[in-house]
């Protein structure tokens, strides 16, 4: 048998788990009020010194929690799975939601009357200072349209940090905070009072002094708190334990760590420091197998207790939370800070990485069943046959990870973009999907997200969005008489919203280099340092920005259902199809937000009926049977009509011919190759920009979920898709389309130039249980990996669950609580996504070897 199956996790890290499973999230406000307090004190000092003197204030005052159960401590929040705020990035939104954020539809928190009270007081100073004014003051007005209009939006760092990044985490492993404090302090002596940047260097130097004392600190006020609770601890076994942790925080960040418990503590202070310092999401811990290896390898400690601490780690990612705006929440959904931690691929020599703590992580993943860390694993042609075949068990427990990277592709397009080529060969990965260099990167991976469907449809509204003129002037697609004509139109509304792009993205870097200052973060992030400036300044090794493009198959389809139904076999003109688009098909624009009210709204909705009625009978269906897909819905209001009614003949002609187009995820050239061109054309405008950083802009493709959300703003497209409904996930294949089997549809896939999209692409694959059951299923399983990544596919990732389970789980969310799918480049637990996210999940392919 190829099966080995896992061992069981301890008692204790069950009970971890429970908590994290049972909590309700709340929002604190401890941060904020300290945050504000420190803001206020030091109104005189440069920028960089607030900042460290704002964390330095954190870590001394913060409240020390060790929870019941830990062997690995360090919080920041007395509850469980709960929030601070940062008010120094944004604050408006959180006092919108005072009162709704407890009840919202995405990821709700509760804020009890006096937290509210407490952040409101707080709020008071920060009008006019806060980060996202700073960035919104930059931008024109063209560009913030673009925002109010789902052209692109980059929320994810307008109102808060940039996190993205992967540290030095072996750095302060092997130093402590000791070798940082003594770096800078040869820095500073080694500086020439005649360099005229000496004072700004200076500041920062003291910066860095200031926060890495602050941290060993804050590791003794746990030190502290676990020698009190040890002295009145009953149980021996655990008076034992807290006084094991007392140990390990005294003896740790200051210094570097002698074991692997050690290492483990170490490695939890410095990501609750970067945590402190910034709101940012996606710090990632990056090759952690790698950097940890040498300390259990030297350690005598026995392999089950090891087990023990890493899972108890496993755990404590999910203590870690973060609370965004109602909009940003539904494109983040599912409680997710997106901390990707990476196993196995290459050395910097290019030999196989793989050691005994890569298959621990494995265990530790099926030991813990959570959604944190978000677990990758790199695969190159070197990859032992057992590490994949482990990998593929993991990933048909159903958790959705490790989420799969190919070398082969990724070191040379990091090469390609100038990282050379040992450091390229010790990438790691960010949040989703987003290649970094560890330690040495400024990344802003993730900085908007880009709808090329919503381009898709300015393009056949020349240039026009809700009537008026929105883009530039690119000609009548009725009038066009070839597809030369359309991918010119296309390409040139392409670079005009691009350019606003990166004006909204540089704007975002510029108020986060004045405001934003990092100090801690910069401490670990190569060559900081040695150029005596943050991160935020320009002094990483390496600087990038990397916006994603949604929509890719869904622009892919409508291209190519205009080429050929139009321009090749002429089943219909330009004006039929334009038409049926802005009457969507004859369905009502929002069929699951009936306004009966508002009957005339939606143009010539309806042709045999009057519009009235066909909203009066979608409200009832609505009523009674709560959100249906668009089929069903037409089918129910057909019956509901009345024989010989119907929605809209004529359009239903046009989209019968529009769905039997071939699309995107069956393997048929002529059909990828468009789905390539389109892409490509968003890529290769991306990447004619720079950064104020002194980087390179390079464009990803992966959506989180925010193509549901991206989906409510794009209009009806030609490949049949009603308007609103939600876009293909990342570079999937549209739902359902991809009706070929899972080979032809991860050859279609790899068919994009996924070397261009240097910044990182997503594609989810769904299998039945079934069809990767036993011994059989699991080799399937590895050899469409292996296809896929020969084929120079980038990324893969799976879904392992059947519909029935996930309709049952809609139904009975209280029986599913730790039901764990994956999201985009994510998991989450099913039961507390969206009820719209839900149904993208569930309406995803789900493929079988048969």
């Amino acid at each position: 048998m190829l099966e080995k199956g896992f061992s069981k996790p301890t008692d204790r890290v069950l009970r971890l788990k429970q908590r994290i499973v049972d909590a309700v999230p709340y929002v604190e406000s401890d941060r904020a009020v300290l945050v504000t307090q420190s803001y206020r004190e030091t109104e005189d000092l440069p920028m960089v010194m607030r900042r460290a003197k704002a964390l330095e204030k954190l870590l001394a005052n913060l409240p020390v929690t060790i929870r019941e159960d830990e062997l690995i401590v360090g919080s920041l929040t007395k509850r469980t799975r709960s929030v601070q705020i940062y008010p120094e990035f944004s604050y408006s939104w959180v006092q919108d939601e005072f009162k709704t954020m407890g009840s919202r539809m995405a990821d709700p928190f509760q804020i009890p009357e006096e937290t509210a009270r407490e952040l409101e007081e707080a709020f008071l100073y920060w009008k006019g200072k806060t980060i996202s004014e700073l960035a919104l003051s930059y931008m024109s007005d063209e560009t913030k349209a673009c925002l109010s209009n789902g052209v692109f939006a980059i929320g994810n760092y307008l109102n808060g940090g940039i996190g993205h990044v992967t540290v030095n985490y072996g750095k302060i492993l092997n130093q402590g905070c000791t070798g940082v404090i003594a770096e800078t302090v040869a820095a500073m002596t080694a500086m020439e009072r005649s360099d005229p940047e000496y004072i700004k260097k200076q500041q920062f130097y003291q910066a860095i002094i200031t926060v890495y004392s602050a941290l060993i600190h804050f590791a003794e006020r746990y030190e502290q708190k676990a020698r009190e609770m040890a002295a009145s601890e009953a149980n021996p076994v655990r008076k034992a334990e807290l006084l094991a942790i007392a140990e390990n925080c005294l003896r740790v960040p200051k210094n570097g760590a002698t074991n692997f418990y050690e290492a483990l503590q170490s490695f939890w202070f410095v990501q609750l420091a970067i945590q402190t310092e910034s709101n940012g999401h996606s710090v990632s811990p990056g090759r952690f197998d790698q950097y940890m290896y040498p300390f259990l390898k030297k350690d005598t400690i026995s392999k089950e207790f090891a087990q023990e601490l890493l899972d108890s780690l496993w755990v404590k990612f999910n203590d870690l939370n973060k609370t965004r705006d109602q909009i940003s929440a539904q494109a983040f959904a599912g409680y997710q800070c997106f901390q990707n931690l990476c196993v196995g691929g290459q050395d910097e020599e290019g030999f196989d990485a793989t050691n005994e703590i890569s298959y621990m992580c494995m265990e530790a993943t099926a030991h813990v069943r959570l959604t944190s860390p978000s677990f990758s694993m790199r695969v190159w042609q070197g990859t032992p046959d057992e590490f994949l075949l482990r990998a593929c068990e993991v990933a048909r427990l159903g958790l959705g990870v490790p989420a799969m990277y190919n070398d082969e592709v990724i070191i040379p397009a990091l090469v390609n973009r100038g990282v050379t080529l040992r450091d390229a060969r010790t990438y790691s990965l960010i949040g989703c999907v987003e290649p970094t260099i560890p330690g040495k990167t400024d990344g802003w991976h993730d900085a908007a997200f880009f709808n090329i469907a919503k381009v898709l449809e300015i393009t056949l509204n020349n240039g026009k969005l809700n009537g008026r003129q929105f883009g530039p002037v690119t000609g009548d697609v009725t009038t066009f008489s070839s597809m030369d004509q359309l991918y010119q139109a296309y390409t040139a509304q392409m670079s005009y919203f691009v350019n606003l792009l990166a004006e909204a993205c540089n704007s975002m870097d510029y108020a986060h280099m004045e405001r934003g200052k990092l100090p801690f973060l910069s401490g670990m992030i190569a060559d900081c340092i040695g150029r005596g400036k943050c991160a935020q300044e320009g002094g990483a090794t390496y600087n990038f920005t990397g916006p994603q493009a949604i929509g890719v198959a869904d622009v892919g389809d409508s291209v190519y259902a205009i080429q050929k139904n139009v321009f090749e076999d002429k089943a219909i003109t330009m004006k039929q199809l334009k038409d049926a688009l802005d009457a969507n098909f004859g369905y009502p624009v929002d069929p699951t937000n009936v306004n009966p009210d508002a009957a005339g709204a939606n143009g010539a909705a309806c042709s045999d009926v009057t519009e009235a009625r066909v909203y009066e009978v979608v409200k009832k269906i609505l009523s009674q049977n709560g959100s249906l897909d668009p089929a069903q819905l037409k089918t129910q209001i057909g019956s509901s009509l009345g024989a010989g009614s119907q929605v809209s003949g004529s359009y239903d002609d046009i989209r019968r011919i529009l769905n039997r187009t071939p699309s995107f995820g069956n393997d048929i050239d002529e059909v990828d190759l468009v789905a390539r061109r389109c892409a490509q054309i968003y890529c290769m405008e991306v990447q004619k920009y720079t950064n104020p950083r002194g980087g390179i802009f390079h464009a990803g493709m992966y959506p989180v979920s925010s193509n549901v959300l991206f989906g409510k703003d794009v209009a009806a497209l030609p490949d049949g898709r009603l308007a609103k409904t939600p876009l293909a996930d990342g570079v999937s294949p549209r739902a359902g389309r991809d009706h070929s089997g899972p080979t032809a549809a991860a050859n279609s896939v790899a068919k994009l130039d996924h070397h261009i999209a240097s910044n990182g692409t997503l594609y989810n694959q769904k299998f039945l249980p079934s069809a990767v059951a036993g011994d059989t299923g699991l080799k399937n399983f590895a050899a469409v990996i292996r296809s896929y990544f020969d084929h120079k596919g980038m990324h893969v990732q799976f879904n392992v669950i059947d519909r029935e389970t996930l309709l049952d789980a809609q139904k009975h969310p209280e029986n599913y609580k730790d039901l764990i799918v994956r999201v985009a480049g994510y998991s989450a637990q099913f039961v507390v996504l969206a009820k719209e996210v839900q149904d993208d999940i569930i309406n995803r392919t789900a493929h079988s070897f048969s």
